[in-house]
């Protein structure tokens, strides 16, 4: 978990400098494409079953909608905010999903969890609020990749004990690249400049390579520690991604968050971790542990 906490702002990382000169919708696609390239020969060597039921292979495909949306608002947010203040407002989902929770499969939620969500929330509002005056409603799109995220984690929480995870995270990139592929060949001349595909230059073509690879490792890495650990266990650990994006967000784009947004960073992960702590002493931990926006990619 702590290799997948140090992976996977690289994908992040990668998508930022893609951003420069590719458009989101196509660095949206090029991250199931190559994904999926880097899962194939991982699933052939485990030999794991690709067949899924007529329920699952539907819910594969709401599951790869949803981290479609997911992507492509991660990605727009990355384009012009920091890194860190996109995975710092993404980090709100833990409390989607425990509300969620509560209104769809009525799952109890307590005083104590609601006043941690409510200053969760607050914090997110200090990162929001001085980069939506600086970049606009682009602000606005971590929520959208935390709220279609949320959906993501359900569906798989649905077929958690019915699909392995390395099969289900291969037929998501096939069922992305079915789905992303027409769209940029529809969109292909619109002049509509976040889904009309360009042709990459070798660097270029690098950062999209980046951006599916290292989606496929950072998550098989999380994908062998779920396999040893229970969530409980592992979710607090998603909170070192945080000081990686800083320090990568930092070394390569210069970008550092101002105090307002060091104090949503304290307050989402001071709330997140007791919401976890709280689960755990319940005996009732999430589903899933709290998501990452780089899964999102």
């Amino acid at each position: 978990m702590v290799a997948f906490c140090v992976l996977a702002p690289l994908l992040d990382a990668c998508s930022k400098l893609a951003t420069t000169q590719i458009p989101v919708g196509q660095i949206t696609a090029a991250r199931f494409v190559f994904q999926g390239l880097c899962m194939l020969p991982v699933i052939l060597a485990m030999r794991l079953d690709w067949r899924t039921g007529g329920r699952d292979a539907g819910l594969l495909v709401v599951r790869a909608i949803c981290l479609i949306l997911s992507t492509y608002c991660f990605v727009a947010s990355v384009q012009y905010m920091p890194i860190a203040d996109s995975i710092a407002i993404v980090f709100v989902m833990p409390f989607i999903l425990m509300f969620l929770g509560k209104l769809i499969f009525g799952n109890p939620v307590g005083k104590r969890r609601i006043y941690a969500s409510i200053v969760g929330f607050g914090g997110a509002m200090f990162v929001i609020q001085p980069s939506l005056n600086h970049y606009g409603l682009v602000a606005l799109f971590p929520l959208g990749c935390a709220l279609s995220f949320s959906f993501y984690e359900m569906a798989t929480q649905a077929m958690s004990n019915r699909v392995h995870p390395v099969t289900m995270q291969l037929h998501t990139s096939i069922a992305g690249t079915v789905i992303c592929l027409p769209l940029l060949w529809a969109f292909n001349g619109s002049g509509i400049g976040e889904l009309d595909p360009v042709s990459p230059d070798l660097l270029n073509w690098a950062y999209l390579f980046g951006v599916g690879f290292w989606a496929a490792i950072s998550h098989l890495c999380m994908t062998i520690a779920m396999k040893y650990a229970p969530a409980a266990t592992l979710a607090p650990l998603h909170y070192l991604e945080l000081p990686m994006a800083v320090f990568l967000g930092y070394a390569i784009f210069g970008d550092f968050p101002n105090a307002l947004t060091w104090v949503g960073i304290v307050l989402i992960t001071g709330s997140g971790l007791y919401i976890i702590r709280h689960e755990h002493r319940q005996g009732s931990a999430h589903p899933m542990p709290p998501p990452l926006p780089n899964e999102a990619i």
